[in-house]
């Protein structure tokens, strides 16, 4: 999940920079809204990846709790 976050912002964050070059163009055409879109994907896609980051610790920490009491009483689970 992590991998597929992180590609996606470095494509807007590729995608922005490529346009920059040419915000004259945009800016006559009216299409300045483009650049902006790219970089707000890129920003959003690094809240992204600092979120599932840290679901998937806590996922895994959850998991080696949830193992780690299993191990603490067998009998309890066999009930």
């Amino acid at each position: 999940m992590v991998a597929t976050i992180t590609g996606g912002t470095i494509l807007w964050f590729v995608l922005f920079v490529v346009q920059l070059p040419f915000y004259g163009w945009f800016d006559d055409h009216e299409h300045t809204w483009w650049l902006w879109t790219c970089l707000a994907g890129g920003g959003l896609g690094l809240i992204g990846i600092w979120y599932v980051r840290k679901r998937d610790a806590a996922l895994k920490r959850a998991a080696a709790l949830e193992a780690a009491e299993r191990e603490q009483s067998p009998a309890a689970s066999a009930d």
